[in-house]
């Protein structure tokens, strides 16, 4: 059996100490370290964009409920014009209409009004609940600014960090974490 004995050169050894992960005097690699900064990013942007999203969602179901809500106002308004329109003939086929007749348009016009008010006082509810909903949409969509451009800050300093990589100039890890901390902040302060 035959052992092989194989000699490293200077490059090699080199290439191998920093895929080790230490560069010069012990220290971490700055591709170690940006790698890791990237992650770290990368994961904090993940969660940052689904509040985004999430922001977005929940007021477009508060929006798509004021819609609803509205709608059904209107259409009780339209059944309420109805019912003012009969009410209205009612009233004056009572004055035309002869004497023993007066008092059966006399008790329709009643039962119209009183209809009228039922589905007034509906058609207000839902225009409440239309009021409610846009005012729950503002308050979802509210952080959804701020959350856009903590991602666009996070990006930025991803995209330094990947640059600071490339270069391997060190003082570049400074605008890429003033970055990270600007993203990091807007994102926190989206909710508070």
């Amino acid at each position: 059996m035959e052992e092989e004995f194989h000699v490293h050169g200077a490059h090699e050894h080199e290439l191998e100490h920093a895929a080790s992960g230490h560069g010069q005097k012990g220290h971490v690699a700055l591709a170690q370290q940006v790698a890791i900064f990237t992650a770290v990013l990368a994961a904090i942007g993940a969660v940052v964009s689904y509040l985004g999203g999430n922001t977005q969602n929940e007021a477009l179901m508060h929006k798509n409920e004021a819609v609803l809500y509205k709608a059904h106002a209107s259409d009780q308004w339209s059944f309420y014009q109805a019912k003012s329109t009969k009410a209205h003939l009612m009233s004056l086929a009572a004055q035309l209409a002869p004497e023993d007749k007066r008092a059966t348009y006399a008790a329709e016009l009643a039962r119209y009004e009183e209809e009228k008010k039922e589905i007034k006082a509906k058609a207000e509810a839902f225009e409440a609940k239309s009021r409610d909903e846009n005012e729950l949409a503002e308050k979802a969509f509210h952080p959804h600014h701020a959350l856009a451009l903590a991602m666009t800050f996070i990006q930025i300093a991803i995209a330094l960090a990947s640059v600071t990589a490339l270069t391997q100039r060190r003082w570049l890890l400074w605008p890429a974490g003033t970055g990270a901390l600007l993203g990091c902040g807007l994102a926190l302060w989206a909710y508070l």
